[in-house]
């Protein structure tokens, strides 16, 4: 005997250990849904990108190989040409093909702020990127609330049946002791008897939909989801709202501006040194080539100053493009306000108008139990027949059903209404 009432003990902590609450479950599915890799991902992609920006300050080498075929290149003169000759000299001029290896090093001082305006864009593009993953995963919590309030919903149906089911063996029972006495017809015992099947029957689909759903939300969640525990009444949400969303909107705009600064950049000089060196034919030394067609090293070295007034043509509809974008934004920002503050007066009604309903309801279901209570007398005592004992059965169980209702959908609307402000 003690070992039953250990193994039942511990069957009963077991069940209650297992017992998920609704931030659990929460909790759970935001760690197993895949978007949650995006941060990751974002984060190692805006790193990279940073990194790609931050080599403009590294020398640029370029490799070149050339080689071309003129239709004419620089010669002598024919006059200076026979003087030459006749001093002994044969100038034999450029040749028409022509070829160059070389290697060209530049090496920027100054930018103008463009290397780093690009950082800044690339960064903030990366926070936009999170704040919108962010509001993505949010939505996991509104299809978490989904399933686990239909569960909960579920399983008080479940009860209200096993009791139902309860109740009509008990009438059952009397009726087929009655049968044997003479007291009682057998078509009412077979009309109760049906009545408990079927209800039997909306058992074994409900708790098949009870099997559906757990499955569900124990994949969505990625733990095994078995006992839910009913989460505790709350009080009214606050009315700041702290969407992730509305984040979303304020990094968006913070781009647009990071955006905007990057056009001065563009407007400014930009100085730099260079190197640019060759092996090939002709060289810099044109004379040189000209009396003997010998490939020869060559270089040149200096300092260059560039300065693109090209930006100046875009500047104004590069600004007028960031200047709709903001307004873009912040027109997404009051439809988003605008119908989460519709949903917010939505839920607050249902919120009391539930509450309303559930003052009542405990009265109802007490007055439907007495009534119940004395069909079963009249029908023990041959005053009522089975078809008015089942309908104040059905009428008891639709008074605790209305109320197991009001009371899941007035949690539900609670918890939505804190999703909605993210409380």
């Amino acid at each position: 005997m003690k070992k039953k009432i250990i193994l039942f003990s511990l069957i009963a902590f077991a069940t209650v250990i297992q017992a998920q609450t609704l931030e659990e479950c929460q909790s759970a599915a935001k760690k197993n849904y895949p978007i949650i890799k995006q941060y990751d991902l974002i984060a190692q992609t805006t790193h990279l990108t940073v990194r790609n920006i931050q080599k403009g300050w590294l020398p640029q080498v370029t490799a070149s190989a050339l080689a071309t075929y003129q239709s004419d290149v620089v010669a002598w003169p024919e006059s200076m040409q026979n003087m030459y000759q006749q001093m002994g000299l044969k100038m034999k001029g450029l040749t028409k093909d022509q070829y160059k290896v070389g290697v060209d090093l530049h090496q920027t001082l100054y930018d103008g702020g463009a290397i780093s305006s690009q950082n800044k864009i690339a960064r903030q593009e990366g926070k936009v990127q999170e704040a919108q993953t962010e509001a993505n995963l949010y939505q996991v919590r509104k299809r978490v609330n989904e399933m686990y309030f239909s569960l909960l919903l579920l399983d008080e149906q479940i009860k209200l049946n096993d009791d139902v089911v309860a109740l009509l063996l008990s009438s059952e029972k009397k009726l087929s002791a009655m049968v044997k006495s003479g007291t009682a017809a057998t078509s009412d015992f077979e009309n109760v008897k049906a009545e408990r099947l079927y209800a039997a029957q909306q058992n074994t689909s409900l708790k098949a939909q009870r099997l559906m759903l757990q499955r569900m939300l124990s994949v969505f969640c990625g733990i095994e989801v078995s006992n839910l525990r009913k989460p505790d009444i709350i009080k009214a949400a606050a009315s700041t709202n702290n969407r992730p969303e509305l984040r979303l909107f304020d990094n968006q705009l913070q781009l647009a501006d990071t955006r905007e600064k990057g056009l001065d950049a563009l407007l400014r000089p930009k100085l730099g040194v260079f190197a640019q060196g060759y092996y090939g034919y002709p060289g810099l030394n044109m004379f040189e080539d000209m009396l003997s067609h010998k490939w020869s090293l060559n270089g040149v070295v200096g300092v260059k100053l560039t300065w693109n007034v090209g930006a100046l043509y875009t500047r104004k509809n590069d600004k007028a493009k960031l200047r709709l974008q903001r307004e873009m934004i912040e027109n997404a920002r009051e439809v988003f306000l605008f119908n989460n503050n519709m949903e917010q007066i939505q839920q607050t009604e249902n919120i009391s108008r539930y509450h309303t309903m559930m003052q009542t309801d405990n009265e109802i279901i007490v007055l439907r139990t007495n009534v119940r209570k004395a069909a079963e007398s009249r029908l023990t005592h041959g005053i009522i027949d089975t078809n008015s004992l089942l309908r104040e059965i059905n009428n008891e169980n639709a008074a605790k059903a209305q109320q197991a209702i009001h009371e899941i959908d007035m949690l539900k609307e609670m918890y939505n209404l804190q999703y909605t402000n993210n409380e």
